[in-house]
């Protein structure tokens, strides 16, 4: 495995292998990352959406590479301000289920490109 995909969408839970299922919301899926990410695992992709709208996604994919021997703290602190402006941003807002087929499509579109850039990047490395 050079990767892992932690999620509380159904459609990536069901297209993709190594995901970690997160019976959860987009909070829970943050907090997740944060423990792999306290434990040597390194964010590949950012734990927040493109944009300000995707915030009230009920889904969150987020791809993190293999565990490695030490804590990067910039990884740390990138998961711990995700948490920390996500809770801000929610206070006055509920995750908009309504839309919620369309934020699962947009999601599962923003994983593959992360899976696509990750490879190229590793590809890069070893030439």
């Amino acid at each position: 495995m050079d990767y892992l995909i932690v999620s509380n969408n159904l459609r990536v839970k069901d297209n993709y292998m190594d995901v970690l299922f997160i019976d959860g919301g987009f909070e829970d899926v943050l907090i997740k990352v944060r423990d792999f990410v306290h434990s040597g695992y390194e964010l590949v992709s950012h734990p927040l959406g493109a944009s300000i709208r995707m915030l009230y996604s009920p889904y969150r994919s987020i791809l993190i590479s293999d565990k490695k021997e030490n804590l990067n703290p910039i990884y740390l602190e990138t998961i711990e301000n995700s948490i920390e402006n996500y809770r801000k941003h929610m206070q006055l807002r509920k995750p908009d289920i309504t839309n919620s087929n369309d934020y699962s499509i947009i999601d599962s579109e923003l994983l593959e490109s992360a899976i696509k850039e990750f490879y190229r990047n590793s590809e890069t490395m070893i030439n």
